[in-house]
């Protein structure tokens, strides 16, 4: 389990593709490797990857065939940057929302809108996931955990402050690239209870 507040930026140092539709990636992020452990969790742009090995600060995992067509960590290469973070220890404080790095599909920046001192990005929405997603809900966005300012049927918008903007991917992403998007899991349990009834 995340929050969706990203600790650090991270490089991909290596990928390697594993054979049989999977790959092996390796990340450096000296904050979130400090005390990371095999078998640990790290969020990476969102999506919940599990700590084979850690040494000097790069940390390595592989991803399932499953996770690369879910999610953009395919379009990942030597030299992208990624948002980190370690999962949620019970206790910590929960600065965004409950996030669990599972990806339930990918969108696209349609626009990025400047303001004096932030900026508002449109995402594009997959019609499966719009019945989840509220004005003022929460949703994560490349591990990002965000407010939804406005959404239609096939968009939704977020307003991006002067430190998410420095501080995640968000902040150099352009028009027309992905991102893994996550709904609020609390919105799909309800909807779930309510229709069993």
């Amino acid at each position: 389990m995340f929050t969706g507040i990203v600790e650090e930026l991270g490089e991909v140092v290596r990928l390697v593709d594993a054979g049989g539709d999977s790959a092996v990636i390796a990340v450096r992020g000296p904050v979130v490797t400090s005390d990371a452990r095999h078998g640990d969790s790290i969020s990476v742009n969102g999506v919940c990857l599990t700590v084979i090995d850690n040494e000097d600060g790069v940390f390595t995992a592989d991803v399932m065939g499953e996770t690369l067509r879910r999610s953009s960590l395919g379009a990942l290469r030597v030299g992208s940057q990624v948002n980190l973070e370690r999962a949620a220890t019970v206790g910590s404080r929960l600065g965004g929302h409950l996030v669990q790095g599972h990806v339930d599909g990918v969108g696209e920046i349609l626009e990025r809108t400047p303001g004096s001192e932030w900026e508002v990005l449109r995402f594009s929405l997959p019609p499966h996931l719009a019945r989840y997603v509220v004005e003022k809900g929460s949703i994560t966005v490349d591990g990002v955990s965000l407010t939804v300012m406005a959404v239609d049927d096939e968009s939704f918008s977020v307003g991006l402050i002067p430190t998410t903007l420095k501080l995640t991917v968000l902040g150099s992403k352009s028009a027309g690239d992905p991102v893994n998007l996550e709904v609020d899991v609390i919105a799909k349990y309800v909807e779930k209870m309510l229709g069993s009834r």
